[in-house]
This record gives structure tokens, sequence and C-alpha cells, in this order.
């Protein structure tokens, strides 16, 4: 299986750097209350108005933060340390948390969003640099809003894009875990009545525009949540066939028909997202469980489905490489 190089790193530094600072185009999720907001994008948003969309120049902006953690000694790393030294600051985190303070702003970004800033905030604070210091105020206000948001969430939200709930709970338990207890206790109730009593998944998937398997992203967040053997139980009664490798839509890569439409190249997305769960449930249940194999098998195949397909098109140019980074790493 492709691992994570020094190379492919550098290859995927280089190309989000050359989107983070890109102004335009840009998809601006705005509510117009009047029009004094009929602004650019930079106006709105002082650090995130790159690589296209907000949560796209965040997530951006983790995946190269977390590669000069990894790499050190990549030729970009003073590049970026340079651009998060101007950017990253407290006046311009200032500037974030005043687009959310507007009215009609409540479901910004609402939950995919939400999660990448924790996971920036996460990995930032891995660094010895006053930047997670300054992104502290923007995490805390996402945290507020999925304390808020979670207990009236009724029903889970199960799709294959930005909605889903339980991808974007993968990153906010990750942050939650060494910062706010009663975040990861919300999590994990919410997590077990949506999830818990869930049995033979039919796996009716892709969508045509998906880049997240509902399925397999339910199976990666209950692995978070639950002991080994007890996910292990849960795992084979929600996919009790995945031994024989069905349903054969979870093992067998998305198809990506045209690379220029926006919404067709989500599934290279789905395609190394699927990648990432597998791996990481297959750790989870451990070499002994029949599934180990089917799981780094299904893996391995969706990475050399869609890793050369990472730049190319600026329609997954602007994201694609994060999500190659979770399934490399």
């Amino acid at each position: 299986m492709t691992r994570l190089t020094s190379d492919i790193a550098s290859r995927f530094a280089a190309l989000t750097l050359s989107h983070l600072g890109r102004r335009y185009p840009f998809k601006m999720d705005l509510v117009l209350n009047g029009p004094e907001d009929a602004r650019e994008p930079a106006k709105h948003h002082p650090i995130f108005h790159g690589s296209f969309d907000w949560h796209s120049c965040v997530h951006g902006w983790w995946q190269v933060m977390r590669l000069t953690r990894l790499f050190p000694g990549l030729p970009e790393a003073a590049a970026i340390r340079e651009r998060a030294d101007v950017m990253l600051v407290p006046d311009r985190v200032a500037g974030e948390r005043a687009y959310l303070a507007r009215p009609m702003s409540a479901g910004f970004e609402r939950p995919y969003g939400w999660a990448w800033l924790l996971a920036l905030h996460q990995e930032l604070a891995r660094h010895d640099a006053p930047w997670a210091a300054a992104i502290e105020p923007l995490a805390l206000d996402f945290a507020a809003r999925f304390h808020a948001f979670l207990p009236r969430l009724t029903y889970p939200l199960r799709v294959g894009t930005h909605f889903n709930i339980a991808f974007a709970l993968v990153l906010a338990l990750d942050w939650a875990r060494t910062r706010d207890p009663a975040l990861v206790d919300l999590i994990r109730d919410r997590a077990l009545h949506w999830f818990g009593q869930d049995r033979a998944c039919q796996a009716w998937e892709p969508g045509g525009d998906e880049f997240l398997s509902p399925s397999l992203c339910e199976a990666l967040l209950m692995s978070r949540l639950l002991e080994p053997a007890a996910f292990a139980d849960w795992f084979h009664a929600f996919l009790p066939r995945s031994a024989q490798g069905e349903p054969a839509t979870l093992f067998t890569p998305a198809i990506v028909s045209d690379r220029s439409d926006g919404k067709i190249a989500h599934l290279d997305g789905l395609n190394l997202s699927r990648a990432w769960c597998w791996r990481a449930i297959a750790a989870a249940l451990g070499e002994d469980d029949p599934v180990f194999m089917r799981a780094q098998d299904a893996a391995r195949v969706h990475i050399d489905t869609s890793l050369p397909h990472v730049a190319g098109d600026y329609m997954g140019e602007h994201w694609l490489a994060t999500f190659a980074l979770l399934a490399l790493e």
C-alpha cells in the first residue's frame, strides 16, 4: 500500500500552498442581511478566503500544518510558517468570529466546517508557535455550537456530503478529549442513541456527488467510542457479511466520470475517505479479525484509484490533498 513519504508530502504542501491565498473563484456561504453584506470574500473571512470555499481553506491549513510537523524538513515548510505568522493572528480571528455573530449565521458550515476548525486548532496546538492560542476563541465558538446543536438533532444526518454528522463527530471528538469532557460525553450519548442499534447496513452508496461513506463514517465513529471487543461485536452486526466483501459497494471504488465537474469530482474524495475509514476500522478490529485483510485490501484499491487524481483540475485540486493525507498517514 502506498505510504506517506516526504516527496508526497512536499507535493501536497506545494499544491495546497498554491491556493490557500487564492481569492477567486470563491463560493460564499452567505445570507445577505442587507446591501452592506455584498462584499468580497476576504472582507468577510480575513483568514479563510482561499481554496474555493471556507471549509476547504480551513482543512487546507490543517493539512499544510500537519505536513510541516510530520516532515519539518519540507522545502515548503518555511513558506508555510511565514504565511501562518501573517494569517493566524488575533485580529484576523476576530474578523472570522464577527462573521459568526451575524444574523442568519447559525447554520454556517454546520457541521463539516465546525469540525475541521476544531481539527485545525488541535493540530496547531502541537506546534511551538502562537497560532493555536490565536485560533482558540474561534474553536470555542464552534464547540459551543456543537453543544447547542447536538441535543436538538433528533435524527442523524447520514448523507455522504458536508452534512454527515458521524464524520464531523470523529474530528470533534479528537479535539474534545483533552479540552471538553462534557462534549465527549455528549458525542458519545448522541452517537450511541443514533447508531448503537444499527444492524445489517445495506450501504446504498455511493450517491452521485458524495465524498464520504455514510456507512464507514458511522463505523469509524463507533470505533472511537467503543472498547475493542464491543466495537467488534457492533461492527459484525452492522456489516455482517463484510468478511465476504459484502455489500460490494463498500469494497468497490467509485467511478469518476468528469473531474472538471465539482460535484462528480467528490467521488475521488469518497475513494480517499473510504481508504482512511477502512484502515482505521481494520486497526480497531485487529489482525485476527476476519475483516482485517478485506479492509486493508479495500483501502489499498481505493487509494490506488484516486491518489493519481489529487491534482489536475481545480475542482478537486482545492481539497483532495487533505483527504489523500487522511488516507495515507
